[in-house]
């Protein structure tokens, strides 16, 4: 092909998934292949239109041109080649290969499979008549039809072919209603439940408009559908004890965004129109704000490779991954707080339909995004026969396929030049020149692509996510593993099979310049049905049993899941990270040992050296763990390394050369260096108030001891704890008084010599205020009644004191990041003796 301007790269290093080899790249007309010198190693194959985004970067000072690759699975890996000249031909190679005009460009009208799939029919896998019929269409109730009146698609170009509609409404009166909806997409039934006839109807919004238009025969199609369950042969004579009739209008976007249509004409339905119904707004959010969260998960995640590659000096992709994901930045992407609107809306339909024995009607904009991730997930929930592997993919043809999801539009098949930048060379040869012409290509790229872009949203994407997070909830309800939805999602932006390629399903059944896509291209229904992916995608913890409805077991649900909104995580293993690193708490620790109860978690504002972990008890064994994983062991050894090094590398200046490839390294050291600072002032700070204080000996020493130890209970700051400020063998003294009722300041002041950073910890008691301090206060009497009273530390040992009979042993003050601007003592809890306090009077 014309487009490939050179064929095969020798001596190539890839680095990816933290390291680096050589090998060959080859370019074809569909993939780019990379083949490792070590034969052991598999080949890597990556699809044109899975590349979402390719950097080409200056040389490096090894000579070396890079290209880095980031793809729509969240992977990247980096391309070094030893020719400048190899790297512009790879570059623009790849960038004409992946930018396609039609989608008859697309991988999936070329692919033939090696070895033809066991499976076949997968075009031809849904049939509505089949399905609604499974479901009772026809035969269990006659309050519903079939009609043809969008065979030709001239009804509404984005509906399927065949409706189900109630059987009281004429097709002339859809035709009357069909204007009163946008694109003619008017109320069809996609769901009737098994139990008792509740339905799922989905439309688009009404043109209410300013004017408050209405239409009579929308409304009639509407309460029709309300009243579907009066026409079932088999309805009980009695009412339904338990349930009580509220039929929903679920309006799946904000109420200022419904409220805001009415000016384009459109806008969302009056209720006092509508009989015997309701309407809530589930608050889900637009394409673009979609888009935005995702793109700012992306980012996230980019620049967490970008500081791991940083730290050794190498390209992204080649660098071991350390925790330096910011996690408090993934909550505020608003990812999860989306998802979670989708799971409540979902869950609220369930409800209403199972519980309440009702009908629903969902519709957005459109009805074809927000209404599709409603409408698929509440049926998930509803109907076992959907979390099968049939099931589901009979689920995605008809809610997603033949409803007309704009799969061509969202997925961005047809991918944009501006996705391909290169990055001006920042050395001294560069001229201004060049950078204004970067400058100007790349505002180029930014508006003119814009039109394009605006479109795609991961609308299927977060679907599957969300269908991930039942999977997680209730494991052994769903026939298909992990693996199955992942292999989904790659296979959406892989373009190697025709199911997903156009915006309807007029579209895929006449495809464009006659090309159709189920005679010209693979289902992607045969590729799973084939033996080897069906046993790779198998859950082996899968148990129909738990799905009989006749069940009588006191944990048994019929088969309905209700889930929980609030239990919402990201997807881990599709973001090619660890749980830790993307939801649970991480685990920073300069000791050999991590402790895995006691994690401190840093909060990701503050890039601050991490705080030491909790020093484990050394008196007792059995407190320390053995079994401290070497994953993070090697995490903790390159987040010291990167820490211990930050005041070595130099800080890189901005200039007019470099300004487009700004130092992701710059920030992060910058700021390291500004707390370190802080800490040593605070170190200095102290120990100016050490040399001011008197040091007790004697009966002074005993006489302290004994009334620290016998202070009220309401003069203690924090009930029955102890506060570790040690110093080894000197006098302890602080401006800080833990046994004072007012609140800590900021600055916490350390001892000058024991620096919590350091690896090597020092051991020594722990005393937090002066005899001055312990005298201010009105101290109780001693109490001759306390069994164990308190006695003087032994000569030999400078390790403890006594409390109650019970040596307190020494640390370190830990200091855990709380705030963007302030450092607090962390506070331990110690055993607490029988015998400890005995007349309740604040006896430590």
């Amino acid at each position: 092909m014309d487009s490939i301007r050179v064929s095969k790269v020798e001596k190539v290093l890839c680095g990816k998934s933290g390291g680096a080899h050589y090998g060959s790249l080859h370019l074809t007309a569909h993939h780019l292949i990379f083949r490792y010198e070590d034969s052991e190693r598999e080949e890597m194959w990556v699809p044109y239109p899975l590349i979402s985004l390719v950097l080409k970067l200056p040389q490096t000072l090894h000579g070396q041109s890079p290209l880095t690759f980031h793809t729509r699975m969240f992977e990247t890996f980096s391309l070094s080649f030893e020719k400048e000249r190899d790297a512009i031909d790879v570059f623009e190679s790849v960038k004409e290969l992946t930018v396609c005009t039609s989608v008859n460009q697309l991988y999936a009208f070329f692919y033939t499979p090696n070895v033809p799939f066991d499976a076949t029919g997968g075009w031809s896998l849904y049939s509505p008549r089949e399905e609604f019929g499974r479901m009772g269409v026809g035969t269990r109730t006659k309050a519903w039809r079939f009609t043809d009146i969008n065979k030709d698609y001239a009804f509404s170009p984005t509906y399927p072919s065949r409706l189900v509609v109630p059987s009281r409404i004429s097709d002339s009166t859809l035709r009357y209603a069909s204007k009163y909806r946008s694109k003619c997409r008017i109320p069809a039934l996609t769901y009737l439940h098994w139990a008792n006839f509740g339905s799922i109807t989905r439309s688009s919004q009404p043109m209410v408009g300013i004017k408050q238009n209405r239409s009579l025969q929308d409304e009639k199609l509407v309460e029709a559908v309300f009243q579907s369950h009066h026409f079932s042969e088999s309805r009980p004579s009695g009412p339904v004890y338990g349930a009580t009739s509220t039929n929903l209008i679920v309006d799946a976007r904000p109420t200022a965004n419904a409220m805001a249509n009415t000016a384009k004409g459109a806008g969302t339905e009056n209720m006092d129109n509508y009989k015997d119904a309701k309407k809530v707004y589930s608050g889900i959010d637009h394409i673009h704000a979609m888009r935005e969260a995702l793109a700012k998960v992306v980012d996230i995640l980019r620049d967490a490779d970008n500081v791991a590659a940083s730290v050794t000096g190498s390209l992204p992709g080649e660098a071991q991954q350390l925790v330096v994901v910011d996690r408090q930045a993934l909550r505020r992407s608003g990812w999860l707080r989306h998802m979670s609107n989708i799971m409540e809306g979902a869950a609220l339909i369930v409800r209403n339909i199972h519980v309440n024995s009702s009908h629903v009607l969902v519709h957005c904009s459109d009805g074809w995004d927000r209404t599709s991730q409603l409408s698929a997930l509440a049926q998930l929930c509803l109907d076992p026969y959907y979390r099968t592997m049939r099931g589901f993919q009979i689920l995605i043809e008809k809610d997603w396929v033949s409803f007309g999801h704009k799969f061509l539009d969202r997925c961005g098949h047809l991918s944009s030049d501006k996705f391909f930048t290169s990055l001006p060379e920042t050395g001294g040869t560069s001229s201004s020149a060049d950078a204004a012409q970067a400058f100007l290509v790349s505002v180029q790229n930014r508006f003119t692509s814009q039109s394009h872009l605006k479109e795609t949203s991961p609308c299927f994407h977060q679907f599957l996510e969300c269908v991930r997070q039942l999977q997680r909830q209730y494991p052994s309800r769903f026939e298909f593993n992990e693996r199955f939805l992942r292999q989904l999602l790659y296979h959406l932006y892989s373009c190697q099979f025709g199911n997903f390629l156009y915006n309807c399903e007029r579209e895929r059944r006449a495809g464009e310049d006659g090309v159709v896509p189920s005679e010209r291209a693979a289902c992607i229904w045969d590729f799973f049905n084939s033996t080897s992916e069906l046993e790779q995608n198998k859950n082996d913890a899968y148990d129909p049993s738990l799905d009989d409805p006749s069940s009588r077991d006191p944990s048994a649900d019929m088969g309905v899941l209700h889930p929980n909104a609030k239990d919402i995580r990201f997807w881990h293993e599709l973001y090619g990270r660890t749980e830790e690193e993307m939801n649970g708490r991480i685990v920073v620790s300069q000791t050999k040992e991590d402790d895995p109860v006691n994690s401190i978690s840093v909060p990701a504002g503050i890039p601050l050296p991490p705080s030491p972990a909790r020093t484990p008890n050394l008196s007792n064994p059995s407190a320390v763990p053995s079994n401290a994983g070497n994953t993070s062991e090697t995490l903790t050894a390159g987040l010291r390394g990167l820490w211990s090094s930050s005041p070595d590398i130099p800080q890189r200046t901005v200039t007019a050369d470099n300004i487009a490839t700004p130092s992701v390294w710059g920030k992060l050291s910058s700021n390291a260096t500004a707390a370190f600072s802080a800490m040593q002032d605070a170190y200095d700070g102290v120990a100016k108030d050490f040399k001011a204080l008197p040091r007790p000996s004697g009966d002074n020493e005993d006489a302290q001891g004994k009334v620290s130890e016998l202070q009220a209970r309401e003069r203690l700051g924090d009930g029955e704890r102890s506060y570790r400020v040690t110093s080894q063998s000197h006098s302890v003294g602080s401006s800080y008084n833990p046994w004072d009722n007012m609140k800590p300041q900021k600055a916490i002041h350390a001892l000058p010599s024991d620096n919590p950073w350091l690896t090597t910890r020092s051991r020594s008691p722990r005393q937090a205020s002066s005899s001055q301090d312990l005298f201010d206060g009105n101290p109780l009497p001693l109490d001759p009644t306390v069994a164990h009273p308190p006695r003087r530390l032994e000569s030999g040992d400078s390790s403890g004191f006594r409390i109650s009979g019970q040596i307190h042993d020494v640390g370190v003050p830990y200091l855990t990041v709380e705030s963007d601007e302030s450092l607090v003592l962390e506070q331990e809890d110690q055993p607490s003796s029988t015998n400890s306090d005995p007349l309740g009077v604040g006896f430590l």
